[in-house]
């Protein structure tokens, strides 16, 4: 926000603090900030990825979809690619959200965005009726039962949702357990150092060919890049 006055500058700081301190609790009144921030600097990207991301949380998909659109055009990043898939699939379009994901080098995507876009595409692929492939866009290397990582409940919840759509009722509740427990472990490791590991013992899996995880669950989040955190 150098390009403006500081007084101007000092403002939309402020309407985008409130908005990131608002999504969750009242999105209307975070994106009626985004959009007073936009209102003084729509020029920024910050500010169009702001209103997007507010957009998005109201139902308001087409607005999301423009504002994503624009934010990638100033800023040049794909790191709200997910969002924008989704933000199609919202607006009725799944085939059109299938083509934006396929769109990017997920090999470039931070680990965090990659899953995401995964998660996305899986959800696409559901809209479409196209239940295994769904399945597959989740067979990705950061599916690991056995630790818990930032993007680790939204993945397995996603998975045992596809299982559920597959009539694979036992497979799916093992999922959504997991899903429970990392949650959990990442709240309760939340408090810790970055390096710091957390083992839990939260889940009694039945002995199957996938139950071999969440006992020894790890709640460290790795720095980007490790080999610990995903390999494409």
């Amino acid at each position: 926000m150098k390009t403006l006055s500081k007084e101007n500058a000092d403002a939309v700081a402020r309407h985008l603090a409130m908005a990131g301190l608002l999504i969750e609790d009242d999105p209307a009144l975070a994106h009626r900030h985004a959009l007073e921030a936009s209102h003084r600097a729509g020029r920024i990207a910050v500010v169009r990825e702001t209103v997007a991301i507010t957009a998005y949380a109201v139902g308001d998909y087409s607005l999301a979809l423009r504002e994503l659109r624009t934010y990638r055009r100033i800023s040049g990043k794909d790191d709200q690619i997910a969002l924008q898939v989704d933000s199609e699939r919202g607006v009725g379009r799944a085939d059109r959200a299938l083509e934006v994901g396929r769109s990017v080098d997920r090999s470039t995507l931070p680990t965090a965005v990659r899953v995401e876009l995964a998660i996305a595409m899986s959800g696409a692929r559901l809209d479409q009726g196209e239940t295994d492939r769904a399945l597959l866009e989740l067979d990705i290397p950061e599916l690991d039962p056995q630790r818990a990582y930032e993007w680790s409940p939204a993945l397995f919840a996603a998975r045992a949702t596809v299982l559920e759509e597959l009539g694979r009722g036992d497979e799916a509740e093992q999922w959504r357990r997991r899903a429970t427990v990392a949650a959990e472990a990442l709240d309760d490791a939340s408090g810790f150092e970055a390096a710091e590991t957390v083992w839990v013992d939260e889940v009694e899996e039945e002995d199957d060919e996938s139950s071999d995880a969440s006992a020894d669950l790890d709640a460290g989040t790795p720095p980007e890049g490790t080999a610990e955190d995903a390999q494409d």
